[in-house]
């Protein structure tokens, strides 16, 4: 059952304020096309406002200079806020973004052990403070410091709207920074939902800001301002650019989590059974709308037809509909406008001479909505715009090969280097395909596990930097050297010139 959409303001120095424009967005269910609320839509006149909240908690010091134990017991509560309220937030997940409710609920499991976890890197940090390095020399004693950058803007994406935002607020918090949270105007319910938690558990006015609205007219400003220390950004490549270039327009530094066309490498000993339920998981988890989705997939030509055969009757048997339905395996994709975009991509395919293997319309028992099957390309040339192009969507490409060596060739001939994986039953064979994949992480005999304590990121055009693990907290914490001279004789280097 649909439970009622609560109306928020934005959240701003802990307190819900309406925006200076008075304007707000709806919020459109993409299951069922229907108005289910409204969000504010934040301008420039609300980033400057969030930003000023934000710099004046750092000068403060109210969470800056807490210890890491004293943020980890917040960041704790945090995580139980979320198991507390995982029910609710797993509801208005799926209402905003149609994700089924089965994986929004594993969402929020895992949005509370991320918290969990930076609480305890946070912890660790205090035994990190003033870390001594050897530096060959008795009379100077050098130690090393870790401290918050200060204000990071962080700008989200609408595929994971909580998750994703998670992986940027706990290490950002842990570290001791306050933030302005930018989640995308297409699913900002449960980010608004994680401000309100967050005052509960105990993170001080000001520490957490979250400011919702179009990318142009909230996202640009918080992007390019001045006094943001830093920005970490999650979403297209395209819009990525854009922000990394107004960051490095004021000297700040940047984490970019940016599209991806992953390719997943299935070799002729491999379990083809075992095989086709990780590419299912792989292209067709949330509704195809991941950025390291294994949507491009090399079979090996001996057993292609029989991978064609199982692939096409397990793809079918998904079941679609309503996404809040416990069972359900996919549910719309987000919006009017990204249903276009894949129906436009399922035409390219066929007009490009791609062999439709299933799927590529609407299924027959969701007319209302954004719903598209399960949709199987085979015989997908290199030069096809579904095998390079990043679809976000229910649409998995699938092309041969005859060699190991073809086969690293065609998966590393990509603007992308998010993801890539292999299957085979030779683990010396996977351990030499791992290595030769370009791209930030690597799936072997699976695909799509993702978890808070491993790095998380890519090359080319998927963007730089890592995200997760020790590298997240890292990417929050500046480093200080703090060198103390200890000699009790004076540093003669002037001494007196003689009398002549």
């Amino acid at each position: 059952m649909a439970l009622p959409i609560p109306e928020r303001g934005l959240f701003i120095n802990g307190k819900w304020v309406q925006p200076v424009r008075g304007k707000y967005l709806d919020v459109v269910s993409p299951a069922t096309e229907a108005v289910i609320g409204r969000i504010p839509a934040g301008t420039q006149e609300d980033v400057e406002a969030a930003v000023a909240a934000a710099v004046a908690a750092h000068k403060r010091g109210i969470w800056a200079r807490k210890t890491g134990k004293e943020r980890s017991v917040v960041l704790r509560a945090l995580a139980q806020k979320v198991r507390d309220n995982k029910t609710r937030l797993a509801n208005y997940e799926t209402q905003d973004m149609g994700k089924p409710i089965d994986e929004a609920e594993w969402d929020m499991d895992d949005v509370a052990g991320c918290f969990d976890y930076y609480a305890g890197l946070a912890e660790q940090l205090d035994a990190r403070q003033y870390t001594p390095i050897d530096v060959g020399m008795d009379e100077f004693r050098v130690k090393v410091r870790r401290e918050p950058l200060g204000v990071v803007a962080l700008i989200t994406p609408w595929n994971y709207p909580l998750l994703m935002a998670t992986w940027k607020v706990a290490p950002a918090l842990a570290a001791g920074n306050s933030c302005v949270l930018k989640p995308s105007e297409m699913a900002s319910i449960t980010c608004l939902e994680l401000a309100d938690l967050a005052l509960q558990a105990g993170v001080p006015p000001g520490v957490l800001n979250v400011v919702t609205g179009l990318g142009a007219d909230a996202g640009a400003p918080l992007s390019s301002h001045p006094a943001v220390a830093k920005v970490a950004f999650t979403g297209s490549t395209v819009t990525g650019k854009r922000v990394a270039q107004a960051a490095i327009a004021n000297l700040r530094p940047a984490t970019m989590e940016l599209g991806g066309k992953s390719c997943l490498i299935i070799f002729d000993d491999a379990d083809l059974d075992k095989a086709v339920e990780w590419v299912m998981f792989g292209a067709f988890w949330t509704n195809g709308q991941i950025c390291s989705s294994t949507s491009r997939i090399l079979i090996h030509e001996r057993v292609a037809d029989t991978f064609y055969s199982k692939l096409r009757s397990r793809a079918q048997s998904i079941n679609i509909g309503d996404p809040l339905q416990p069972g359900c395996r996919m549910g719309p994709v987000v919006s009017a406008s990204q249903y276009d975009r894949v129906r436009t991509y399922v035409q390219v395919g066929q007009d490009d001479g791609a062999t439709l293997l299933t799927g590529g319309r609407r299924p027959p028992n969701c007319p209302k909505g954004y719903y598209m099957e399960p949709t199987v390309f085979v015989n997908v040339k290199p030069h096809m715009r579904i095998w390079k192009e990043e679809i976000f969507g229910p649409v998995l490409s699938v092309g041969t090969f005859s060699s190991e060596s073809e086969a690293v060739q065609l998966a590393n001939d990509s603007e992308f280097g998010l993801a890539g994986a292999v299957i085979s039953a030779d683990l010396e064979r996977c351990k030499r395909v791992a290595e030769a994949l370009e791209c930030g992480i690597v799936w072997v005999n699976c695909s799509q596990p993702c978890f808070c304590q491993a790095p998380w990121g890519g090359n080319k055009s998927s963007g730089f930097g890592r995200e997760l693990g020790e590298w997240g907290l890292e990417n929050f914490l500046s480093v200080k050297q703090v060198t103390e001279y200890v000699s009790p004789n004076i540093w003669d280097w002037y001494s007196p010139q003689s009398k002549l």
